[in-house]
């Protein structure tokens, strides 16, 4: 028995499923986000390793600091843990336990709440804490509704264990604290048809689905395709009822979109468009709870992100890579690690970012609260925030602002479609005419903090993904690097970085693939230079 079952011991006989430890830190304890009065003293680098006892031991911080992480199982007596190490540089790790088994009542198979303890040496920064938060009961169903521009709102925050890259499904819920629609809002018809197949979608664990008229209904399962025969073929408007103004707007070449709430299953996001002379839908599944960084297997960490004063972070990659989902990951970490307000700029709100007493939320959907990212970046800077969550910077006017707001004090969060973190300072520059260019350069260079380039591929057992990232950190050598567009060095400052906390994609995806988390030719698939990814499998 290691140590911890002491502290363990009280989170589970007081009803809790929550413990927070840090070094030089009182622990807390919480009761599915609700703080319990827990009266142990500040808890010493030295005592908080004594804790974990033989959970970490000699072979297993090997393998953590080889690997990056390593998971083990561990009976505590109160109950059946699986523990995740994870390493956080030479030095620092962080330990997640996750208790098998749901809060009471939930169905079988419900997310549980993660237990997390992070130990740090006297020496190093204090780790800050991960949180989960378990799923609410469902209650009444959310009113669906749409306005005159075919754009629904999105519904209200609500505190939900997530559904990120792990393969589990989305779970059902509701806002409890859901308005009334307004009466200038008129309602969209859910109908039986599309539940049952968002149902299913959801079942099978996809993140997307797929309908034309007059065809089989298509699934995304893991990044693959999967034909749903035995459906039969759909006529799209018995599925999708659309009134005749929208049914216009798509035969003259627009697309519609809408963000539905579907009653015991979640929500969704409907692009429909015209292919073939046909409608056609695209349907994504929209986890709604903003998933903590713990939870996504990361192969390196990317906590120091949240604890950045200012600067410019940008996470890339296709579209479907998860780019949104590790930036809800970031903003969650940090509006509970610091006081700050966070304001978001999103097309559409995605997850939902559940910030403590100590932090405030403003969430802006494009086309809904506001008309367009710039413009409600422009707003944004004079709104008091200290964090600015961009969902995606896609014209030289945002990359500006977002780059002045990086300048100005302000921490910028920002996706952005590109291959790699060289790629993205080419995108970033190329967007300006030539004579700006170089002033482009130096501002990148000054405010740029990190880049993160993401791929998700299939485990090699089958059961979701895993995420693969390039880690670019903009030190001095780098900054000049940008500044004086020699950005094909990036590839070596990389290869080199590792001690920086910069990670090659290559070296990650040879780590994965030895490791036996996914297959070698994914891997060669998703690689910038399969001839590195050669060399590091080759050892």
């Amino acid at each position: 028995m290691a140590r911890i079952d002491s502290i363990l011991g009280i989170v589970v006989s007081q009803g809790a499923n929550e413990l927070r430890v840090g070094t030089d830190k009182e622990p807390k304890m919480l009761a599915y986000g609700i703080a319990k009065r827990l009266s142990i003293p500040s808890t010493p680098a030295s005592t908080l390793r004594e804790l974990l006892g033989e959970i970490l031991s000699k072979d297993r911080e090997e393998a953590m600091r080889a690997r990056g992480r390593v998971e083990v199982p561990y009976d505590s007596g109160l109950g059946a843990f699986k523990v995740t190490l994870i390493s956080r540089g030479d030095v620092n790790f962080d330990a997640v336990f996750v208790k098998d088994g749901a809060r009471g009542g939930a169905k079988a198979g419900a997310a549980v709440t993660p237990i997390h303890v992070a130990p740090s040496p006297d020496a190093a920064k204090p780790a800050g804490m991960h949180t989960d938060v378990e799923p609410r009961p469902t209650p009444p169903m959310l009113a669906v509704v749409a306005p005159a521009s075919g754009v629904l709102p999105a519904a209200p925050e609500a505190r939900l264990s997530e559904a990120a890259y792990l393969g589990a499904a989305p779970q059902a819920f509701a806002p409890a604290n859901a308005q009334p629609a307004p009466s200038s809002q008129r309602a969209y018809e859910v109908t039986e048809a599309l539940s049952h197949l968002v149902s299913r979608a959801t079942s099978m664990r996809a993140s997307d689905l797929h309908l034309g008229d007059g065809e089989v209904p298509v699934l995304r399962v893991d990044g693959a395709l999967t034909r749903l025969e035995d459906e039969g073929v759909i006529e799209l408007l018995r599925i999708l009822p659309l009134d005749e103004q929208r049914i216009q707007r798509v035969r003259g070449g627009e697309s519609v979109d809408l963000a539905l709430e579907i009653a015991d299953i979640g929500r969704v996001r409907v692009h429909i468009y015209r292919a073939d002379d046909r409608l056609a839908a695209a349907i994504r599944m929209l986890p709604r709870a903003a998933p903590s960084l713990a939870s996504l297997h990361l192969p390196i960490p990317l906590d120091d992100i949240v604890e950045m004063p200012q600067g410019l972070v940008l996470v890339c990659g296709a579209t479907g890579s998860g780019k949104s989902t590790t930036l809800a990951a970031l903003a969650q970490e940090v509006v509970h690690r610091r006081s700050v307000v966070l304001t978001t700029l999103e097309d559409p709100v995605e997850y939902a970012i559940t910030p403590p007493e100590t932090s405030l939320v403003r969430r802006r959907q494009v086309h809904r609260d506001v008309k367009d990212f710039a413009s409600g970046l422009r707003d944004a800077l004079r709104e008091d925030p200290d964090v600015l969550l961009v969902g995606e910077m896609r014209d030289p006017e945002t990359i500006g602002l977002a780059l002045t707001a990086a300048e100005t004090g302000h921490l910028v969060l920002a996706s952005m479609h590109a291959r790699s973190s060289a790629s993205a300072v080419e995108r970033i520059v190329d967007s300006y005419p030539p004579e700006r260019q170089q002033q482009i350069r130096v501002q990148l260079a000054d405010s740029l903090r990190v880049v993160v380039a993401q791929r998700l591929l299939p485990r090699a057992r089958g059961g979701g993904r895993l995420p693969a990232l390039e880690v670019l950190r903009v030190t001095h050598g780098v900054a000049n690097i940008i500044r004086e567009g020699k950005t094909a060095q990036l590839a070596t400052a990389l290869q080199s970085g590792r001690r920086e906390g910069m990670l090659a994609l290559e070296r990650c995806l040879a780590d994965r693939v030895l490791a036996g988390e996914i297959k070698a030719e994914d891997a060669r698939a998703a690689a910038n230079d399969p001839a590195s990814l050669a060399r590091y499998l080759a050892g």
